[in-house]
């Protein structure tokens, strides 16, 4: 079994649940937009392909990948458990790790919804990503690659440690990385952001 397989990250505006397949039609109309598909350098798969790769995403071991809901909005609505998160997805963020040991991990993070950006549930989904990561997959090297363009997530991800390692022009995106054991702004970040883990 996942580490991740059956639980939900609570934190103070959002909650990162793992990536359903009731999530996938939401999930597939973002990535129909050519901007999305820039900013995280993906590209459009058919539907069918998309519910394929949820399950890849979902059950492989080297993947952790988690939907980001508006915590107001998942707690504030009605209907059924899967209605309630489709209505409160906002975007999702996934660590990829190199080997078993979980020790390195390469971070992305979207936030997709227009009006959830600018409201902190960017660096709070990533915080606590990488939190969980640390204390329960003792992940200790956090690695990230961010478009040339991205601009906000250059800065976001500056701002909590993370420096610069190398940049491809071929690619137009720089690599950026962050030690935990070497950073004490992580510690300070992370320690701001309190996170129940729901089993």
């Amino acid at each position: 079994m996942k580490e991740n397989e059956n639980i939900r990250i609570k934190c103070s505006k959002v909650i990162l649940v793992p990536y359903e397949a009731c999530h996938v039609q939401k999930y597939h109309a973002w990535m129909e937009s050519e901007e999305l598909r820039e900013l995280t350098a993906s590209e459009l798969l058919p539907l069918d392909e998309e519910y394929e790769m949820q399950k890849k995403w979902r059950l492989d071991n080297d993947k952790c990948t988690f939907i980001i809901l508006d915590k107001n909005l998942y707690e504030g609505s009605q209907g059924d458990h899967c209605s309630r998160e489709i209505e409160a997805m906002v975007g999702d963020v996934n660590i990829f790790f190199s080997s078993d040991s979980h020790a390195e991990g390469e971070v992305e993070i979207m936030i997709a919804e227009s009006s959830a950006r600018g409201r902190g549930f960017g660096k709070e989904a990533l915080c606590c990503m990488m939190r969980y990561a640390h204390e329960q997959l003792h992940t200790s090297c956090f690695i990230s690659k961010i478009g040339f363009e991205n601009g906000a997530s250059l800065q976001m991800f500056h701002s909590l440690g993370f420096h610069e390692m190398s940049r491809s022009d071929i690619f137009k995106e720089i690599t950026l990385s962050l030690e935990v054991s070497k950073n004490n702004s992580f510690e300070t970040y992370a320690s701001n952001y309190l996170i129940e883990i729901i089993k």
